[in-house]
């Protein structure tokens, strides 16, 4: 398969999430929602397991929620963070692998291709 064949909506969506993910403080808030399961953790908790807190989770949540990774819920006096698009987070590892080794005569042993 040869770049052209991606279409441009695939690397603009692709972009866009990859973009939101692009700091380390995001990402380390993805990731502690997606270790805690779709039970999520409050507010507090999230910020205390992922040592971001205040305005600076809030800010990250908004980018987070807004590439449609993670969602905020009101459950009574406290805000359930969870992660939500276990599927698009399998659809950008697939799209960073879907063409792997298309311009190669060879690949790697052991890569699988799915």
């Amino acid at each position: 398969m040869k770049q052209s064949d991606l279409t441009d909506l695939d690397l603009t969506r692709a972009a866009s999430t990859f973009a939101a993910l692009g700091s380390e403080q995001r990402l380390t808030v993805l990731r502690t929602l997606v270790r805690a399961g779709p039970e999520g953790l409050t507010i507090g908790e999230l910020g205390a397991r992922a040592g971001v807190t205040g305005s600076t989770l809030t800010h990250h949540m908004k980018i987070l929620a807004q590439a449609g990774l993670v969602t905020q819920t009101r459950k009574g006096r406290q805000i359930i963070c969870a992660a939500v698009a276990y599927d698009e987070l399998r659809t950008l590892s697939d799209f960073l692998l879907r063409e792997c080794c298309a311009d190669a005569e060879t690949c790697h042993q052991g890569h699988d291709h799915g």
